[in-house]
């Protein structure tokens, strides 16, 4: 696959941002500036103020003075890389590589996404025709290196496409600051009339870094593709991603239905290939005003079944805003594990399909909420309430047996809440309690139960546990902590019989 890079510059790019903002500026000379070194300095103008000669870095005095009908603005440089982030993650439905390289340049890495456009000529054009259409003035071209690409972006013809190992004829007439040299190098080469790329771009290499030092000749190899050059992306590619363009903005939910079925298809199959299965997956909706549309699926253990998957995307489909339309859609699974096919035992009558279970259980926390959802296993504790944990996975086997010599409660409170009992003292069970406001008179009880702490912890007292039933038949599971000799005797409930 070639590589093909893509270049946008902002020239106006802060000042586009203001016009979008305030379209009453758009025939207005303005600039916005901040502090520097005890200056006013501008730091962004919009086109007509550039057309009267003001240009960044430019003192705000000389510029009044050149135009004094110009307005200036305070300029704010976090403004600024927050609004260029936000183009690049806008230039994610384009490609799933993105870099931010300047103040107001984009990087884009369009290997392999050209085709879904048609061809680079197109793919280039479009790029263009969005941000135009959103308000935002951009030059860019198309190349095999990023300092090819930037060289025509910045000095060349907007909107070019440079064809395959076409470097050396593109920038061959560019001026030497197209290598992006430091300007200091630039001014030694105009003092020797060097003023095109072809002018030294043959001379011997010795010569050159003697003369120009070994930065000049990084830039030339790098424009040329003699010298790789990485690119931060702003979001890491994912492994696992299908991309679906749509020819036409789609509005209607059949219409996300058929491009939701369309990636699954795709994305189960290649799992399938690497016997591999998703535990959570993400859709993106890139409608075409800009705004993004995003839901997010999970399951409880990997799967690969596409109507299944599909059925836990089809709960959270009325929650997408097609608006104007959706022309890209983006799938992308985060989350990967090992999916080996499960053996079925040959002499066992029972069999628990623990596929069906976590397929059941993904659509019931996409309706109720993963939160909703518990597994209790049992742990080695003597406290009831630290006698159980919860269990996030479905294949996890308990470290020890459940205890059922002994009755305990269907619904165990998480905590003890106190309550109000007269009871016959030293050892007998409550006549009356009052819970929640509610007075219930004991008709049977059975106990006392005493469960104490592990030796080796030692914290609270021990306690006394009562099954009681009250005149309306309900049972519940109470208990008395400390005596009433010691004075420090209290009373909770701590669960309910089924």
């Amino acid at each position: 696959m070639e590589k093909r890079i893509v270049v946008i510059w902002f020239p106006f790019l802060m000042t586009d941002w203001m016009i979008r903002k305030q379209p009453e500026l758009k025939d207005i000379p303005f600039a916005m500036a901040c502090n520097e070194k005890g200056r006013r300095v501008v730091k962004s103008v919009n086109a007509v103020a550039h057309e009267k000669g003001i240009y960044v870095d430019m003192v705000v005095a000389d510029c009044t003075a050149l135009a004094p009908e110009l307005k200036i603005y305070e300029y704010n440089p976090l403004e600024e890389q927050k609004l260029l982030k936000d183009l690049s993650e806008w230039c994610l439905r384009f490609t799933p590589i993105v870099a931010i390289y300047e103040s107001n340049v984009l990087i884009l890495d369009a290997g392999g996404c050209t085709h879904l456009w048609g061809n680079d000529q197109l793919y280039v054009k479009e790029i263009h025709k969005r941000f135009s259409s959103i308000g935002y003035s951009v030059r860019l071209a198309m190349a095999d290196t990023v300092g090819c690409a930037w060289a025509i972006c910045h000095y060349g013809k907007n909107g070019s496409v440079v064809s395959l190992k076409a470097h050396l004829p593109s920038i061959f007439h560019m001026p030497p600051a197209s290598l992006r040299i430091e300007k200091c190098v630039c001014d030694k080469l105009e003092k020797l009339g060097l003023k095109t790329v072809g002018d030294f771009i043959n001379m011997p290499r010795t010569a050159l870094r003697r003369r120009f030092g070994q930065g000049l000749l990084s830039r030339i190899d790098q424009a040329l593709g003699f010298e790789i050059e990485m690119i931060t992306p702003i979001k890491p590619p994912a492994v696992y991603e299908e991309r679906l363009p749509s020819l036409e903005p789609i509005r209607t939910a059949s219409g996300i239905e058929i491009a939701i079925k369309a990636m699954l298809e795709k994305m189960c199959s290649r799992l399938c290939k690497e016997g591999k299965g998703l535990r959570s997956c993400q859709l993106r909706c890139y409608r075409v005003d800009g705004n993004v549309q995003t839901i997010n699926i999970g399951t409880h253990k990997p799967s690969r079944n596409a109507l299944h998957l599909f059925q836990l995307f089809e709960i959270k489909i009325p929650h997408i805003q097609p608006d104007l339309g959706i022309e890209l859609f983006i799938l992308e699974v985060p989350i990967v594990e090992d999916l080996v096919p499960p053996q079925d035992s040959m002499w066992t009558t029972s069999y628990v399909n623990e596929t069906a279970v976590a397929e059941l259980m993904d659509k019931l926390a996409g309706k109720i909420g993963s939160q909703a959802i518990h597994r209790f296993l049992p742990s080695e504790n003597y406290w009831p309430e630290m006698s159980v944990k919860n269990s996030t996975s479905l294949t996890e086997k308990p470290s020890t047996k459940w205890r059922n010599d002994l009755p305990r409660p269907l619904h165990l409170l998480s905590k003890p809440e106190p309550i109000e009992v007269s009871v016959p003292v030293p050892d007998y069970p409550p006549l009356l309690f009052r819970y929640l406001g509610a007075l219930h008179t004991v008709k049977k009880a059975d106990g006392p139960e005493r469960i104490e702490q592990e030796w080796w912890i030692q914290e609270g007292l021990y306690r006394d546990y009562y099954c009681v039933e009250d005149e309306q038949g309900a049972r519940y599971w109470l208990f008395r902590s400390g005596n009433y000799e010691s004075s420090n005797a209290e009373w909770f409930i701590h669960g309910f019989f089924a």
